[in-house]
């Protein structure tokens, strides 16, 4: 059963919130705070609902909990800002808390690298473009990031090599 968010917290949820939250501008990166602003959008979290729902017809009334949208769509963020494989990204939000508050897992488990490599194969490379898109169509909108102009090199220079 797919679910859009984790609505009932964990015992570990409340420490790690309490331990954030004492020192917040400390801890999150700065990039984190915008981003986890525009992340709030509903429309994120639908396109993921879709691409579930037309993948596994039933899954949003029938088998156990699956990992919510909200937190696929997290991983599958940090992972691509980081530039890490599926292996690090578990690694490195099982490891830090700061991660697992962004990534909306808290005291949660940590999906497994295989789960979130699945994941994003199932979703296909159409939605991920659907999710980039209205990523950049939200960022835009907030003023996160400008658009800067690239100037690409493309001079041919004819040579022997021997």
């Amino acid at each position: 059963m797919i679910k859009t968010r984790r609505v009932q917290l964990d015992l570990g949820d409340e420490f790690i919130a309490g331990f954030i939250t004492e020192h917040p501008d400390d801890l999150w990166e700065p990039w984190m705070r915008p981003v986890d602003q525009a992340l709030e959008d509903l429309r994120l979290l639908e396109i993921i609902q879709e691409a579930w729902s037309r993948l596994c017809k039933k899954s949003k009334t029938r088998g156990r909990p699956g990992t919510p949208a909200e937190v696929i769509l997290r991983l599958l963020l940090l992972k691509h800002i980081r530039d890490w494989s599926y292996e690090e990204l578990e690694r490195e939000v099982r490891a830090n808390l700061v991660y697992r508050q962004f990534t909306r897992i808290g005291g949660g488990k940590v999906p497994d690298n295989k789960s979130i490599s699945r994941f994003s194969r199932q979703l296909g490379s159409k939605v991920i473009d659907q999710l980039h898109q209205q990523v950049v169509t939200i960022a835009r909108e907030r003023k996160i990031v400008q658009g800067r102009k690239l100037r690409v090199d493309t001079t041919v220079v004819e040579t022997n090599i021997h």
